[in-house]
């Protein structure tokens, strides 16, 4: 009886679950893995087999290789503010400050908006409010807009990201801070550790789960950024700030390169799943128990 239940059970919360994950997911994975071997141009509806070639146009396109190298530079800058703000605010905010629990809700309310909307706001805030700024003071920062020129829109794209996801972040690492054992952080005040010593050898590696959760997340995030991207910058100008989610997309719907394009998708999802695993492997490896 106990195991016709669990059957039964099974059934009903498993298998809608399972399902939907092999109809979003693995089906889709495995289509587009085929799609790279194909001549198709998204469009038709013959679908030549071609082997590897797509690969090998991979390799050619080197506009994909600056975007991918441009993605690192984003991620990796990215990655730093975000966790570095993120983990610096979440202790201020478990420090027992007034209104702290205000402030946890204002820091997560900007991963609320969607990443369009988003850049759009931020479209007007450096086209028209700080160029506006820049008239009235005189301050050659705000001189011009920050999306006119290479420098500065890489620049605006790393500051709205970090906008976005520091919220996030705060409150993984806010859970992280209330988890520590006070009995711990007791004993470390009777032993004479500072407060610098007591952040390096006992909060940090108490602390190394929330890290991994949060730099695997910012990763992920980061490498796959198209959102923000398209309706902040757009690519511009002249394509300096086209990531390689948007060179993809790029390749795949507007140049109807279908085929290249999922290829070029399928060895970016090699990378981030490679750095992703090896971040992972890593941090576990310096998490410890109370």
């Amino acid at each position: 009886m106990k195991s016709k239940n669990s059957g039964k059970d099974f059934c009903m919360f498993g298998l809608p679950g399972m399902f939907c994950f092999f109809a979003v997911v693995i089906i889709p994975f495995v289509y587009g893995v085929y799609l790279t071997l194909t001549d198709w141009d998204g469009v038709s509806s013959t679908k030549n087999f071609i082997g590897l070639r797509n690969f090998a146009g991979v390799v050619r396109d080197s506009q994909f290789w600056s975007s991918l190298i441009l993605t690192f530079e984003y991620v990796i800058v990215v990655v730093v503010l975000v966790n570095v703000m993120a983990f610096a605010i979440a202790y201020l905010l478990t420090r027992g400050i007034k209104g702290q629990n205000f402030f946890r809700a204002g820091f997560f309310t900007p991963n609320l908006i969607g990443g369009i909307v988003l850049g759009y706001i931020w479209q007007f805030v450096f086209s028209r409010a700080f160029v506006s700024v820049g008239e009235s003071t005189g301050w050659s920062l705000f001189g011009i807009s920050w999306l006119s020129t290479p420098g500065k829109a890489f620049a605006a794209l790393v500051l709205v990201t970090v906008w976005q996801l520091s919220g996030y972040m705060i409150l993984i690492y806010v859970a992280g801070f209330m988890g520590l054992s006070e009995d711990v952080m007791e004993a470390a005040s009777i032993d004479g550790a500072s407060g610098w010593k007591k952040m390096t050898n006992i909060v940090m590696p108490l602390m190394m789960s929330s890290i991994t959760i949060c730099l695997f997340l910012t990763l992920s995030r980061a490498f796959m950024v198209y959102d923000v991207n398209l309706s902040l910058t757009a690519g511009g100008p002249y394509g300096t700030t086209e990531m390689a989610a948007m060179h993809v997309y790029e390749k795949a719907f507007t140049s109807r390169a279908f085929g290249l394009g999922q290829a070029e998708a399928f060895v970016l999802f090699i990378v981030v799943a490679c750095i992703s695993g090896l971040q992972v492997y890593f941090t576990k490896k310096q998490e410890v128990e109370a």
